[in-house]
Protein backbone atom coordinates (compact mmCIF):
# COMPACT_ATOMS: atom_id res chain seq x y z
CA UNK A 1 0.00 0.00 0.00
CA UNK A 2 2.84 2.44 0.83
CA UNK A 3 4.34 1.78 -2.59
CA UNK A 4 1.01 2.71 -4.17
CA UNK A 5 0.88 5.92 -2.10
CA UNK A 6 4.41 6.82 -3.21
CA UNK A 7 3.39 6.29 -6.84
CA UNK A 8 0.23 8.39 -6.40
CA UNK A 9 2.18 11.23 -4.76
CA UNK A 10 4.87 11.19 -7.46
CA UNK A 11 2.34 11.16 -10.28
CA UNK A 12 0.32 14.00 -8.75
CA UNK A 13 3.37 16.19 -8.28
CA UNK A 14 4.55 15.47 -11.84
CA UNK A 15 1.13 16.03 -13.34
CA UNK A 16 0.54 19.48 -11.87
CA UNK A 17 3.82 21.38 -12.02
CA UNK A 18 3.26 25.13 -11.60
CA UNK A 19 4.33 26.12 -15.17
CA UNK A 20 5.40 29.59 -14.13
CA UNK A 21 2.51 30.25 -11.76
CA UNK A 22 3.43 33.23 -9.61
CA UNK A 23 0.93 32.63 -6.83
CA UNK A 24 2.47 32.44 -3.38
CA UNK A 25 1.70 30.09 -0.55
CA UNK A 26 -1.82 29.74 0.75
CA UNK A 27 -2.98 32.36 3.21
CA UNK A 28 -3.19 30.48 6.49
CA UNK A 29 -6.02 32.60 7.79
CA UNK A 30 -8.11 29.44 7.70
CA UNK A 31 -8.24 27.14 10.69
CA UNK A 32 -7.87 23.44 11.15
CA UNK A 33 -11.10 21.63 10.43
CA UNK A 34 -11.15 20.28 13.98
CA UNK A 35 -10.78 23.67 15.66
CA UNK A 36 -13.81 25.64 16.72
CA UNK A 37 -16.21 23.55 14.64
CA UNK A 38 -19.49 22.01 15.64
CA UNK A 39 -19.42 18.25 15.15
CA UNK A 40 -22.61 16.20 15.09
CA UNK A 41 -22.75 12.50 15.86
CA UNK A 42 -24.56 10.48 13.20
CA UNK A 43 -27.63 9.49 15.15
CA UNK A 44 -30.81 10.80 13.51
CA UNK A 45 -32.03 9.03 10.40
CA UNK A 46 -32.13 12.24 8.39
CA UNK A 47 -28.52 12.94 9.34
CA UNK A 48 -27.50 9.44 8.25
CA UNK A 49 -29.32 9.87 4.93
CA UNK A 50 -27.50 13.18 4.43
CA UNK A 51 -24.17 11.38 4.80
CA UNK A 52 -25.18 8.84 2.18
CA UNK A 53 -25.06 11.66 -0.39
CA UNK A 54 -21.36 10.83 -0.41
CA UNK A 55 -20.91 8.26 -3.16
CA UNK A 56 -18.79 5.89 -1.08
CA UNK A 57 -20.91 5.96 2.05
CA UNK A 58 -24.08 5.70 -0.02
CA UNK A 59 -22.85 2.49 -1.65
CA UNK A 60 -22.32 0.65 1.64
CA UNK A 61 -24.58 -2.22 2.71
CA UNK A 62 -26.88 -1.27 5.60
CA UNK A 63 -25.01 -3.51 8.05
CA UNK A 64 -21.63 -2.04 7.21
CA UNK A 65 -22.88 1.54 7.35
CA UNK A 66 -24.45 0.89 10.76
CA UNK A 67 -21.17 -0.61 11.96
CA UNK A 68 -19.27 2.52 10.90
CA UNK A 69 -21.96 4.95 12.02
CA UNK A 70 -20.62 5.46 15.59
CA UNK A 71 -17.26 6.47 14.10
CA UNK A 72 -18.75 9.12 11.78
CA UNK A 73 -19.63 12.71 12.55
CA UNK A 74 -20.74 15.58 10.36
CA UNK A 75 -18.78 18.81 10.12
CA UNK A 76 -19.40 22.02 8.20
CA UNK A 77 -16.27 23.23 6.42
CA UNK A 78 -15.58 26.81 5.40
CA UNK A 79 -13.22 28.04 2.67
CA UNK A 80 -9.56 27.45 3.61
CA UNK A 81 -10.29 25.25 6.62
CA UNK A 82 -7.35 22.85 6.73
CA UNK A 83 -7.97 19.09 6.75
CA UNK A 84 -4.31 18.16 7.05
CA UNK A 85 -0.95 19.80 6.42
CA UNK A 86 2.28 18.76 4.80
CA UNK A 87 4.34 16.24 6.79
CA UNK A 88 1.99 16.49 9.79
CA UNK A 89 0.23 13.31 10.99
CA UNK A 90 -3.21 12.99 9.39
CA UNK A 91 -5.75 12.68 12.21
CA UNK A 92 -9.00 12.37 10.25
CA UNK A 93 -10.33 11.34 6.86
CA UNK A 94 -13.23 13.22 5.26
CA UNK A 95 -16.13 12.11 3.07
CA UNK A 96 -17.42 15.29 1.35
CA UNK A 97 -21.19 15.60 1.07
CA UNK A 98 -21.67 18.94 -0.69
CA UNK A 99 -18.27 20.57 -0.17
CA UNK A 100 -15.13 20.28 -2.31
CA UNK A 101 -11.63 19.92 -0.91
CA UNK A 102 -8.32 20.69 -2.58
CA UNK A 103 -5.03 18.83 -2.25
CA UNK A 104 -2.07 21.15 -2.78
CA UNK A 105 1.63 20.71 -3.50
CA UNK A 106 3.98 23.47 -2.36
CA UNK A 107 7.35 24.34 -3.89
CA UNK A 108 10.41 25.46 -1.93
CA UNK A 109 9.82 29.07 -2.96
CA UNK A 110 6.30 29.00 -1.52
CA UNK A 111 4.38 28.61 -4.76
CA UNK A 112 1.43 26.25 -4.52
CA UNK A 113 -0.57 24.38 -7.13
CA UNK A 114 -3.58 22.14 -6.79
CA UNK A 115 -2.92 18.47 -7.48
CA UNK A 116 -6.42 17.19 -6.92
CA UNK A 117 -9.98 17.96 -5.89
CA UNK A 118 -12.30 15.69 -3.95
CA UNK A 119 -16.05 15.96 -3.64
CA UNK A 120 -18.98 13.68 -2.96
CA UNK A 121 -17.45 10.96 -5.16
CA UNK A 122 -14.67 10.12 -2.73
CA UNK A 123 -12.66 10.53 0.46
CA UNK A 124 -10.00 13.07 1.39
CA UNK A 125 -7.25 11.37 3.36
CA UNK A 126 -6.34 8.62 0.92
CA UNK A 127 -2.77 8.40 2.33
CA UNK A 128 -4.28 6.92 5.52
CA UNK A 129 -6.00 4.17 3.54
CA UNK A 130 -2.70 3.47 1.76
CA UNK A 131 -0.86 3.00 5.03
CA UNK A 132 0.84 6.38 5.44
CA UNK A 133 0.84 8.52 8.58
CA UNK A 134 1.70 11.77 6.78
CA UNK A 135 1.85 13.15 3.24
CA UNK A 136 4.04 15.73 1.45
CA UNK A 137 0.81 17.56 0.57
CA UNK A 138 -1.71 19.92 2.17
CA UNK A 139 -5.50 19.66 2.00
CA UNK A 140 -8.07 22.36 2.70
CA UNK A 141 -11.67 23.21 1.87
CA UNK A 142 -12.16 24.92 -1.49
CA UNK A 143 -15.97 25.04 -1.75
CA UNK A 144 -17.78 25.29 1.62
CA UNK A 145 -20.27 22.68 2.76
CA UNK A 146 -20.74 19.56 4.85
CA UNK A 147 -18.59 16.46 5.16
CA UNK A 148 -18.55 13.30 7.25
CA UNK A 149 -15.33 12.65 9.05
CA UNK A 150 -13.78 9.66 10.74
CA UNK A 151 -10.68 9.37 12.90
CA UNK A 152 -7.75 7.96 10.95
CA UNK A 153 -7.26 5.30 13.62
CA UNK A 154 -10.90 4.23 13.22
CA UNK A 155 -10.45 3.81 9.47
CA UNK A 156 -7.37 1.68 10.07
CA UNK A 157 -9.07 -0.52 12.67
CA UNK A 158 -12.62 -0.77 11.29
CA UNK A 159 -12.08 -0.98 7.52
CA UNK A 160 -10.14 -3.90 6.09
CA UNK A 161 -10.00 -6.39 3.22
CA UNK A 162 -13.38 -7.94 2.61
CA UNK A 163 -15.28 -4.82 3.64
CA UNK A 164 -17.24 -2.99 0.97
CA UNK A 165 -15.68 0.37 1.89
CA UNK A 166 -12.20 -1.12 1.56
CA UNK A 167 -13.05 -2.29 -1.97
CA UNK A 168 -14.57 1.09 -2.88
CA UNK A 169 -11.50 2.93 -1.60
CA UNK A 170 -9.29 0.63 -3.65
CA UNK A 171 -11.31 1.54 -6.75
CA UNK A 172 -11.24 5.22 -5.77
CA UNK A 173 -7.44 4.97 -5.61
CA UNK A 174 -7.37 3.56 -9.14
CA UNK A 175 -9.70 6.31 -10.37
CA UNK A 176 -7.44 8.91 -8.73
CA UNK A 177 -4.44 7.50 -10.61
CA UNK A 178 -6.36 7.80 -13.88
CA UNK A 179 -7.36 11.36 -12.94
CA UNK A 180 -3.71 12.28 -12.35
CA UNK A 181 -2.44 10.59 -15.52
CA UNK A 182 -5.11 12.16 -17.74
CA UNK A 183 -4.52 15.57 -16.14
CA UNK A 184 -0.79 15.25 -16.83
CA UNK A 185 -1.52 14.78 -20.54
CA UNK A 186 -4.13 17.55 -20.45
CA UNK A 187 -1.71 20.07 -18.94
CA UNK A 188 0.74 19.50 -21.79
CA UNK A 189 -1.58 19.24 -24.76
CA UNK A 190 -4.62 21.44 -24.17
CA UNK A 191 -5.20 25.19 -23.98
CA UNK A 192 -5.83 27.13 -20.78
CA UNK A 193 -9.44 27.70 -21.88
CA UNK A 194 -10.03 23.97 -22.37
CA UNK A 195 -8.40 23.10 -19.05
CA UNK A 196 -10.26 25.81 -17.17
CA UNK A 197 -13.57 24.59 -18.59
CA UNK A 198 -12.67 21.04 -17.53
CA UNK A 199 -11.92 22.09 -13.96
CA UNK A 200 -15.16 24.09 -13.71
CA UNK A 201 -17.07 21.01 -14.91
CA UNK A 202 -15.29 18.79 -12.36
CA UNK A 203 -16.19 21.22 -9.57
CA UNK A 204 -19.78 21.36 -10.82
CA UNK A 205 -19.94 17.55 -10.73
CA UNK A 206 -18.65 17.45 -7.17
CA UNK A 207 -20.82 20.24 -5.74
CA UNK A 208 -24.03 19.11 -7.44
CA UNK A 209 -25.45 22.62 -7.82
CA UNK A 210 -25.21 25.30 -10.52
CA UNK A 211 -23.79 28.09 -8.35
CA UNK A 212 -20.75 27.81 -6.11
CA UNK A 213 -17.86 29.79 -4.70
CA UNK A 214 -14.68 29.52 -6.77
CA UNK A 215 -12.11 32.31 -6.72
CA UNK A 216 -9.62 33.19 -9.43
CA UNK A 217 -6.89 32.39 -6.90
CA UNK A 218 -8.14 28.79 -6.67
CA UNK A 219 -8.57 28.52 -10.44
CA UNK A 220 -5.00 29.71 -11.01
CA UNK A 221 -3.76 27.12 -8.50
CA UNK A 222 -5.84 24.43 -10.20
CA UNK A 223 -4.35 25.20 -13.59
CA UNK A 224 -0.84 26.26 -12.56
CA UNK A 225 -1.14 29.55 -14.45
CA UNK A 226 -1.16 33.24 -13.57
CA UNK A 227 -4.34 34.84 -12.31
CA UNK A 228 -4.32 37.17 -15.32
CA UNK A 229 -4.73 34.12 -17.59
CA UNK A 230 -7.66 32.90 -15.49
CA UNK A 231 -9.27 36.33 -15.66
CA UNK A 232 -9.03 36.32 -19.46
CA UNK A 233 -10.55 32.86 -19.76
CA UNK A 234 -13.35 33.61 -17.27
CA UNK A 235 -14.21 36.78 -19.18
CA UNK A 236 -14.29 34.85 -22.46
CA UNK A 237 -16.54 32.10 -21.04
CA UNK A 238 -18.82 34.74 -19.56
CA UNK A 239 -18.94 36.60 -22.87
CA UNK A 240 -20.05 33.41 -24.59
CA UNK A 241 -22.90 33.05 -22.11
CA UNK A 242 -21.55 29.82 -20.58
CA UNK A 243 -21.00 31.10 -17.04
CA UNK A 244 -21.59 34.14 -14.90
CA UNK A 245 -18.83 35.14 -12.54
CA UNK A 246 -18.88 37.84 -9.90
CA UNK A 247 -16.64 38.27 -6.86
CA UNK A 248 -15.74 34.62 -6.62
CA UNK A 249 -19.26 33.30 -7.18
CA UNK A 250 -19.53 31.20 -10.33
CA UNK A 251 -22.79 30.06 -11.91
CA UNK A 252 -23.11 27.54 -14.73
CA UNK A 253 -25.45 28.94 -17.38
CA UNK A 254 -24.85 26.51 -20.23
CA UNK A 255 -23.26 23.21 -19.19
CA UNK A 256 -23.54 21.71 -22.68
CA UNK A 257 -21.74 24.71 -24.11
CA UNK A 258 -19.04 24.43 -21.44
CA UNK A 259 -18.60 20.75 -22.26
CA UNK A 260 -18.12 21.69 -25.91
CA UNK A 261 -15.30 24.07 -24.96
CA UNK A 262 -13.61 21.64 -22.58
CA UNK A 263 -11.25 18.98 -23.84
CA UNK A 264 -12.11 15.29 -23.92
CA UNK A 265 -10.32 14.75 -20.58
CA UNK A 266 -13.41 15.59 -18.53
CA UNK A 267 -15.36 12.81 -20.23
CA UNK A 268 -12.53 10.30 -19.89
CA UNK A 269 -12.12 10.97 -16.17
CA UNK A 270 -15.85 11.01 -15.44
CA UNK A 271 -16.38 7.76 -17.32
CA UNK A 272 -13.61 6.06 -15.35
CA UNK A 273 -15.00 7.16 -11.98
CA UNK A 274 -18.46 5.90 -13.02
CA UNK A 275 -17.02 2.58 -14.24
CA UNK A 276 -15.07 1.93 -11.07
CA UNK A 277 -17.46 3.25 -8.44
CA UNK A 278 -20.81 2.27 -9.97
CA UNK A 279 -20.31 -0.97 -11.85
CA UNK A 280 -17.16 -2.14 -10.06
CA UNK A 281 -15.76 -3.36 -13.37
Amino acid sequence: MLLVFTLVSWLLLFAYRPYGCTGRGLDKGGIGAEEGKEHKAVEATDNADHLKSNRLLGALPVEEFEHLRPHLETITLEVKDFLYERDVPIEHVYFPIDCVTSVMAQMKDGRMVEVGTIGKEGMDGLPVFLGAQTAPLTSFCQVPGDAARMAADALRSEVGPGDRLHELLRRFTEATLVFAAQSSACNRLHSVEQRCSRWILHTHDRVGKDEFHLTQEFLSQMLGVRRASVSEVASALQGEGLISYWRGNLRILDRSGLEAVACECHGVITKEFDRLLDSGA
